[in-house]
């Protein structure tokens, strides 16, 4: 069985479950795109990666992914000099994503501000940065990006329909488990309901 994470996970920014202010935001920044850097923070499984992936989608932007085990500063150098080229046929900008940048070296950090400090800054370029939480990040640093938090507060009944649906697609109609139970149990995560409700499906 495929996870349910991966085959239901957002493809377009109107999919997400909640999350309004950074979807409105995301949705004007695909529109009209502009070199920037972003931090996405927030707990882990509230889709700050896969809101970063579904904005280069609305863009286009070809994206970069940077991991947090390499982010370093000869990566960042890397990623840093192919945006001076022009990015994939069709595509329109660079979305260079670097996923739990919290983790990152002092050096990976001091190279990212040289960057995003340059007189000559990569063109038609977007950084996200996404993290758990911002207290590790230098204030130089959080200065010259927009921060965007990511929250599971208040989303309770978009998530039992999320699991209402895909419960449905699964069983074909079969009575379901208490949805509401499994969201709450999941803290409003909805990585970890879809989780909690694939051993449901396993049991069905």
């Amino acid at each position: 069985m495929t996870s349910l994470v991966e085959k239901y996970r957002p493809m377009e920014l109107a999919d997400f479950c909640g999350l309004a202010k950074p979807k409105e935001l995301m949705r004007r920044l695909a529109e009209k795109p502009y070199s920037s850097a972003w931090v996405f923070v927030g707990p882990s499984g509230t889709g700050k990666t896969t809101m970063a992936l579904s904005l280069a989608a609305a863009i286009p932007a070809e994206v970069q992914h940077i991991a947090s085990q390499e982010c370093t500063a000869a990566r960042v150098d890397e990623v840093w000099q192919n945006c001076f080229y022009a990015p994939s046929l069709g595509k329109r900008f660079w979305l260079n994503l670097v996923d739990e940048s919290d983790t990152m070296s002092t050096a990976a950090q001091n190279s990212f501000l040289s960057k995003l400090d340059s007189t000559t800054p990569a063109p038609d370029t977007i950084w996200v940065f996404t993290c758990n939480e911002a207290s590790r990040f230098e204030p130089r640093f959080l200065s010259r990006c927009r921060v965007i938090e990511f929250s599971s507060y208040g989303i309770a009944s978009e998530a039992i329909d999320l699991l209402k649906r895909v419960w449905n697609e699964e069983t074909g109609g079969k009575p379901a488990p208490n949805l509401a139970r499994l969201v709450k149990e999941a803290n409003n995560n909805i990585r970890g309901a879809l989780m909690a409700l694939e051993m449901e499906l396993m049991l069905a």
